[in-house]
């Protein structure tokens, strides 16, 4: 009788574990489905470096338009700066998105050599997006050799920035699931004025791994040589900051053919590695470039 108290016992406790296995994993295969007439997007912020110690980015908000109609080529000659201007407005084809990220100040040079921070990542309507919308606020500043300069939006320019698109460049990774990286060019949107003042005028770029290539490598001596990378070819430049250790890593990169000029500090002397070959979505190496002096 103990016995089969026992096994009835143990029937039920394997019972109710397999109840919830199972439980849990319609849970989760049903939170992979995204609710009928949307999609997910995950937007990822990554740095274009420049030559600061720190740049220091106040961002408020990120939204999108989402064009939801059949047919999205047959708006592309929209005026998109004017729609640009009041994200309060929806209609029947285009939907605006808070993507709810959290605002705050973005040190951009915390990501560069391959480094990112997932910046948004929402729900929004099934369609195709058209813009995205970066509110900046007021409190943006740099530091430059150890000094702090703050840093504002031209007079006049709005406190946004706005990029286009046309709807294909997020990478769908999952279904229903987009995502997209945003490439801040520090080296093109901060600008100094005569008078010393610096300015910020943004310069976004955008990459999926799956359509673009990389390239990294070690520099070395780094920490003495304090060189600065240039990757270019006839059409496309991109530059890299080592970390203190030498290594570095540039993305976002078209297929193609390029060189890496090393602008190193003397005693070292400049050098320059050509023909680097880069395949989208490999990793090419370049392995350990020794300065000499």
């Amino acid at each position: 009788m103990i016995m089969k108290t026992r096994n009835i016992l143990s029937f039920a406790s394997m019972m109710a574990i397999a109840v919830a296995i199972f439980a849990t994993a319609c849970n989760r295969s049903t939170s992979a489905v995204q609710p009928v007439g949307q999609q997910s997007l995950a937007l990822y912020l990554t740095d274009g470096p420049g030559l600061f110690d720190k740049v220091l980015i106040d961002i408020k908000s990120v939204k999108v338009l989402v064009d939801t109609s059949a047919d999205t080529r047959r708006h592309d000659t929209c005026d998109w700066d004017r729609r640009g201007i009041d994200d309060h407005k929806n209609d029947s084809s285009f939907v605006w998105h808070d993507l709810g990220i959290k605002a705050g100040i973005y040190d951009l040079l915390q990501l560069r050599n391959g480094t990112d921070t997932l910046l948004a990542d929402a729900n929004i309507s099934k369609g195709s997006i058209r813009l995205i919308k970066i509110e900046v606020g007021t409190n943006n500043s740099l530091v430059k050799d150890s000094v702090t300069y703050p840093v504002s939006l031209p007079a006049g320019a709005p406190n946004y920035i706005l990029i286009k698109m046309q709807g294909h460049e997020f990478e769908e990774y999952l279904p229903g699931r987009n995502r997209l990286w945003l490439d801040f060019d520090v080296a093109r949107s901060i600008v100094q004025s005569s008078n010393g003042t610096f300015f910020l005028r943004p310069v976004f770029h955008f990459f999926i791994k799956r359509t673009s290539a990389s390239i990294v490598g070690k520099i070395t001596p780094q920490r003495d040589a304090k060189s600065v990378l240039t990757i270019f070819n006839a059409t496309d430049t991109a530059y890299a900051l080592p970390t203190p250790d030498g290594y570095f890593a540039v993305r976002g990169l078209k297929d193609g053919t390029y060189s890496v000029f090393v602008n190193a500090t003397s005693p070292y002397i400049d050098t320059t590695i050509t023909n680097v070959v880069v395949t989208a979505p490999k990793e090419t190496s370049i392995g350990v470039i020794t300065l000499r002096k």
